[in-house]
Formats: C-alpha cells, structure tokens, sequence
C-alpha cells in the first residue's frame, strides 16, 4: 500500500460548520484532514518526531488523542483552534513514550484533563526522570518546559473499557493488553468505526520494540481486529483501513516466526540480521536497519522468556 500524501487545501465540515484550512509549506507533513464529520487526523511531522494527533468534536468539547512532544501539543493546538471555539477537555495519552506524552504539560496548562490506561503511569515510574533528562539535552521544546521530569496523566484509567458519551458521540477508551508497550491503549468511535491505535500499529516502518511484548503483538491486534472498523488511524504514517491492523499483525508474525526458526537451528544473532527475510506483504512496515534491532529484540525476547519491555538495555 502507499501512503497518502496531503493536499495543499483542505477543506472540512465539522459539527461546527464549515470551515477551510491551508495547510503549512511542508504539506506532507502537520496536516489536517477530515476523516469523518468532527474527527480529525492530525499527521505529524517526522523530522520534528512528532507522533499523529486525533481530534474529536463532543458537544461542548474536544478530546485530543496523544499530547505529544511539546512542540506538536502547540502546533496541534493552534490548528485545533481554527477548527472550532470549543475547549480541549480531554487528552487521551496512547502510552508512556515522549512523543506521545511529553507534551502532557503544555495541555494541562491550559485547562485540560490528561488520562490514560494505568499501565502508562506504571512505565513511566519505570523509565522517567532518565528518558526525560535525555530528551531535554537533545530537544529544546522539552528543555524549555523546564521541568525535572514528564508530568504524568491526570487520571488513570483502572478498567479495560472507559466511555465517553455526551449524547452527540459516544468514545471507547479500550485496553486489549501489551504490544508497542505495556499501557497501549485505543481509542474507538463505534458509530464511525473508527479505530485510533497509537503505536501498536504505525503505517510504515516506524515499529519500536525495545518496550514491546513482541510474541504477544498480534494477538492485541487480533483483539482490536474483532471491533467493526473501517478508519485506522495510527500513531505515525497516514491513516487506512483496516488492512493497517492486518498488516502490522503479519509483520510481527512472521519476524517472531522467523526469528524462532532461526533459533531452533542455533544460528546466532547476527546470522539472523543478515539472513531473516520477511514476506512483500509487509514491505510497508520494513526498513533494513530497524528490522536488524528487531530482530535482536525478538532475538532476546524469545531466549530469555520475557517480554523485550522487561529486559532493559
């Protein structure tokens, strides 16, 4: 598949109305567009290392999936602000990585509730101040906040399903288990069956192991797979259908596959980086130097009988 590149002009109709917007000169890149009346698939600049955002009108309100790094959470406001007057109440945190979460400050500030799935606040006891202190050195938009370490969301949320309904949409909040990392949650439009994944599945070879639970990716897709879903929109690439969550489960299949095989034959580490190839079926979700980290990844995963996010560096 390929992805869809942004137009130049764009123009929605939202709960509010009508409204046009023009997109910046790096069009494929911190884009709105249109996914279904009053969402909105934000894409993120990857040079910038943004993640994607997703905006969704309520009634009164908006809720915001994934804060961000600070310097997107700002970005990601101005443009919501053109979409409509009402206030962000809500920023939905997929998991405890920075460029989904660094920018929970920026939000809170002003005037919105972060939460996510508990398991967020628990990784981030884990790996922060540390992950923090590293990305302030690099990042001057996590400098400038100038804050010891990452705020943590607001609310935790301690069961599997959490709904928003204000009576002109109702919201899943949906935890089907491990993957990208330990607290990856959805969020899930039943009406619009439109399914925000953050990085438990991407669109394009943008997949972080190092926190994951390799052998159990796919069965977390294969749950969300059971949802009536016709949008996917992921938490970096352009949105689709449900071919995404498809195809992400079968890159993970067959690198864990693979990886076991080659295990069971003895070869080393290093055998399999230079020898593992995956299917043209996944293709999308390939790249020759961070398919060589996942193989090590799965390659630790499976000989030590862990999750990789349970093994450190």
């Amino acid at each position: 598949m390929r992805r869809v590149r942004a137009a130049l002009l764009l123009c929605f109709t939202g709960l509010t109305g009508l409204a046009l917007f023009v997109s910046r000169s790096d069009a494929n890149a911190e884009t709105v567009r249109l996914v279904a009346p009053g969402v909105w698939f934000r894409e993120g600049d990857m040079e910038q290392g943004h993640s994607n955002n997703v905006i969704i009108e309520m009634k009164e309100y908006m809720i915001v999936v994934d804060a961000n790094y600070p310097s997107g959470a700002k970005a990601a406001m101005a443009d919501i602000k053109r979409l409509s007057k009402k206030p962000v109440k809500y920023v939905f945190d997929t998991h405890h990585h920075g460029d989904h979460l660094y920018g929970n400050a920026v939000w809170t500030q002003a005037g919105a509730t972060t939460l996510a799935f508990k398991e967020v606040a628990e990784e981030l006891k884990k790996f922060e101040p540390a992950r923090w202190q590293d990305a302030a050195k690099t990042r001057a938009d996590v400098a400038e906040l100038k804050r010891d370490t990452a705020e943590a969301p607001q609310q935790d949320i301690k069961e599997t399903l959490h709904v928003l309904n204000d009576g002109s949409r109702k919201v899943e909040f949906r935890y089907f288990g491990w993957a990208h990392t330990r607290g990856d949650g959805f969020v899930y439009l039943p009406k619009e069956q439109i399914l925000c994944t953050g990085d438990a599945v991407v669109n394009g070879p943008y997949n972080y192991t190092a926190d994951g639970n390799i052998g159990n990716w796919p069965t977390v897709l294969k749950a969300a797979d059971k949802l009536k879903v016709k949008s996917v929109l992921p938490g970096h690439g352009m949105f689709g259908g449900r071919e995404l969550i498809a195809g992400q489960a079968q890159f993970f299949t067959e690198l864990h596959k693979a990886v076991q095989e080659g295990i069971s034959q003895g070869k080393s580490v290093e055998e399999l980086q230079s020898s593992v190839k995956l299917s043209g079926a996944v293709d999308e979700w390939v790249n020759e130097k961070s398919l060589k980290q996942q193989i090590a990844d799965t390659y630790r995963e499976i000989k030590e009988g862990k999750p990789r996010g349970e093994l450190g560096q």
